[in-house]
């Protein structure tokens, strides 16, 4: 038996795995957006005057 073989179940299990992939990929970008969106989101709220309750800017947070 070889490390390949996987037996009757092997398209199960392989497409187990790229759903899977597929799934934390998508994650990964929706965070990575998400995160960028709220940067922005900062940045502009900063430019605008708004003041934090703890005093400290967007450009202080990194």
């Amino acid at each position: 038996m070889t490390a390949l073989s996987l037996g009757p179940y092997a398209p199960f299990i392989v497409s187990s795995y790229l759903l899977v992939t597929v799934v934390v990929a998508i994650l990964i970008a929706w965070i990575t957006i998400d995160y960028r969106r709220q940067k922005q989101r900062l940045r502009e709220l900063d430019a605008a005057g708004v003041v934090r309750r703890s005093g400290r800017s967007a450009t202080e947070f990194k």
